[in-house]
């Protein structure tokens, strides 16, 4: 939540900290879909590293995948600030990874 706005998601402009937030929690959803990456960061949840699972309600990886679509449009400023920083084709690549993880586990349902 921000200062312009009560709510998670702000209609206009995507903060960084909320994108972040996003990406970590589609990587976790992801790891949980048939197919996806293992969650192997230092800085995942210690269960998940020792090969816990979460029990994922059907429209989650939906909505991953339509968190991750805000994340890479337009008024994002985690976008932003990747195009700034003159080296955000890694970044996009691995949000996109993701994405196309979560959308292939999709299409076998």
């Amino acid at each position: 939540m921000g200062t312009w706005d009560i709510g998670p998601f702000d209609d206009d402009y995507l903060d960084s900290d909320l994108a972040v937030a996003a990406i970590a929690a589609a990587a976790i959803v992801t790891s949980q879909l048939p197919g996806g990456a293992a969650i192997t960061s230092v800085y995942a949840p210690d269960f998940l590293l020792e090969g816990g699972r979460i029990e994922l309600p059907d429209d989650v990886p939906a909505l991953a995948v339509r968190a991750l679509d805000r994340i890479v449009g337009d008024d994002s400023e985690w976008r932003e600030l990747w195009e700034e920083s003159g080296d955000g084709a890694p970044a996009l690549a691995t949000v996109e990874q993701i994405r196309t993880t979560i959308d292939a586990t999709q299409d076998k349902r």
